[in-house]
């Protein structure tokens, strides 16, 4: 079973009420947001509208290779393989509050890796959000304290 979230994309009213819900999610929980960081490559779809409602900026997270400039990356292990995800070095400032988002949350792999990346440039992450967790796989547990939320679970 692959969930995904294409037909989303292809609503304009679905895809309006996913960065709604996703709106009012953060306005609620996390009202002093710096930045929002978008993993690589679906958080890009999402990450940029919501932090434009938001207006706060918008940073991405790639995989190696794929930024210009000086970068920070760290290693991390996936249910299929290994992999390296980077920001740039000025993406943020010490001190930032950024709250990082995906379209879904699996092993926690990709997730765990941002916020190591983030913790080292000295940004504060608030909280990770996400459109659909698989609460089977456990991802979730690996961001400890980190507050997590998801707008679908599937066991």
């Amino acid at each position: 079973l692959y969930s995904d979230i294409s037909p989303l994309l292809k609503d304009p009213a679905a895809f309006r009420a996913l960065i709604d819900l996703l709106e009012d999610h953060l306005r609620a929980s996390s009202p002093k947001i710096d930045l929002i960081a978008g993993l690589d490559s679906r958080g890009f779809l999402i990450g940029p509208p919501l932090a434009q409602r938001l207006g706060v900026g918008f940073v991405p997270m790639r995989k190696k290779g794929k930024l210009p400039g000086p970068t920070e990356s760290v290693s991390y292990t996936l249910e299929y393989g290994k992999a390296e995800l980077e920001i740039q070095s000025d993406a943020v400032e010490p001190g930032q509050k950024v709250v990082i988002v995906d379209d879904l949350l699996a092993t926690g792999g990709t997730m765990c890796a941002a916020c190591e990346l983030l913790k080292r440039l000295k940004a504060e992450v608030l909280e990770c959000l996400v459109v659909i967790e698989l609460k089977l796989l456990k991802g979730s547990e690996k961001l400890k304290s980190i507050p997590f939320h998801s707008l679908l679970q599937y066991e």
